[in-house]
């Protein structure tokens, strides 16, 4: 049932003046996952020894933050059904600046560990509310242009995060990496509280009961449009996230490049992903529909995870390499926002329940795909390139034979 069809009025959209504002701030939430995951990459490699552990302990502490981020999103998302969106998400940024300031001050990979967990469920309700937001004052082309448009912040995440931890590590260590993200979530915690107004009102709002949730989680389970989408976008994205979780093994150990060498390459790829959302939100409603931007979107990933493994096996230059990956990296702008928003459509009554069951979909297979390059022992570019044509092609194959709405 829509919005519409239940007689309660949908808080009218911002005027364009505080567009820019409302993108900002949103996109800055929902860029916590890449900010948090790529602002420390160029330092892994080194944090085995300072902490004395083993390399693959510490790329548990990247799977622990994603699976956190994946739980997250399903508690913050159908509480803020009931409780509105505001005091979940002030909640959630406390908790993130918290878990920041624990990740600096860990003596050990253990403490480390406790404190991502912390992290990422802070992180979860920015990610999943920021989403939630946008449905709840958006409909139609409309709200798949404003995704795009947070597409943006999303680029410029992974474009700044890893140039800012790899220069943070020529002046400090890891430590210091953190204190960065606790003093950024500080901000944000700010800017929400004094400029982020309430968008679900109370009239719109679930019953607070346990079984009105599961009754939302279970019409969304059985919606097999939605669920197509929902999976497509969390394939995308664990085909984006086997590169950026193995990408600074492969490349700093397997081509040689310093920390700071790779994160200005791994930074390039955010651009890629702004130009591509920026497209997206040009030709959606007017060129082509959601439908068929995804597809193409999809079909140029799969092919550009294909030449990545070929440059893998075939031991191709490094800069061909780097050339198919800022292509497959940079269709995340076209794929995600034109997911998300057909996914997202016809659940206007219960966007937190739909945001967060795409965002635990998303993260769990990402953090999947993570796990499954570490089986082999050691993260090479074949596995990594393996990785991603599997999730690429799956997501390809789902989508396909679907009309959009």
């Amino acid at each position: 049932m829509s919005i519409t069809q239940l007689g309660v009025p949908r808080p009218p959209a911002p005027a364009v003046r505080r567009r820019a504002g409302l993108a900002l701030t949103l996109g800055s939430l929902s860029a916590f996952g890449p900010l948090t995951i790529d602002m420390y990459l160029p330092a892994m490699p080194g944090m085995a020894g300072q902490l004395h552990t083993s390399a693959p302990l510490v790329q548990l502490t990247l799977t622990v933050f994603v699976i956190g981020l994946a739980v997250g999103q399903v508690i913050a998302g159908p509480l803020s059904d009931t409780w509105g969106r505001r005091r979940p998400l002030l909640l959630g940024v406390a908790l993130y600046v918290a878990g920041s300031l624990w990740c600096a001050l860990a003596p050990s990979v253990g403490w480390l560990i406790s404190g991502r967990i912390l992290q990422s469920l802070g992180a979860a309700a920015g990610i999943v509310l920021a989403r939630a937001i946008v449905r709840d004052l958006f409909e139609g082309a409309a709200m798949t242009r404003f995704f795009s448009t947070l597409m943006v912040v999303n680029g410029l995440a992974p474009i700044a995060a890893p140039v800012i931890g790899g220069q943070l590590l020529t002046v400090g260590t890891w430590r210091s990496v953190f204190l960065v993200l606790a003093a950024v979530g500080a901000i944000l915690l700010t800017v929400v509280a004094l400029t982020l107004p309430e968008s679900l009102p109370r009239a719109r709002r679930a019953p607070a009961h346990p079984r009105a949730m599961l009754r939302s989680f279970g019409a969304l389970l059985t919606d097999r449009h939605y669920l197509a989408y929902v999976v497509t976008a969390a394939l995308m994205f664990a085909a984006v996230f086997a590169y950026i979780s193995g990408s600074s093994f492969v490349l700093q150990d397997g081509y040689g490049l310093s920390a700071q060498q790779f994160s200005l390459v791994f930074g390039l790829n955010g651009v890629g992903i702004v130009l591509m959302g920026q497209a997206n939100r040009l030709l959606v409603g007017r060129v082509a529909t959601e439908h068929t931007l995804l597809r193409a979107g999809l079909s140029v990933a799969a092919l550009a995870a294909a030449l990545v493994l070929a440059c893998a096996l075939l031991g191709l230059p490094l800069l061909l390499l780097l050339g198919c990956l800022f292509v497959m990296v940079s269709m995340l702008g076209i794929v995600l926002a034109n997911a998300t928003s057909l996914a997202m459509a016809g659940h206007g009554n219960a966007a937190g329940a739909a945001s967060s069951l795409q965002g635990l979909l998303q993260f769990l297979v990402g953090g999947l795909a993570a796990s499954a390059m570490g089986l082999a022992g050691r993260v090479t570019a074949t596995t990594m390139g393996a990785t991603m044509v599997v999730c690429a092609t799956a997501a390809l194959i789902i989508v396909w034979p679907r009309r959009g709405r």
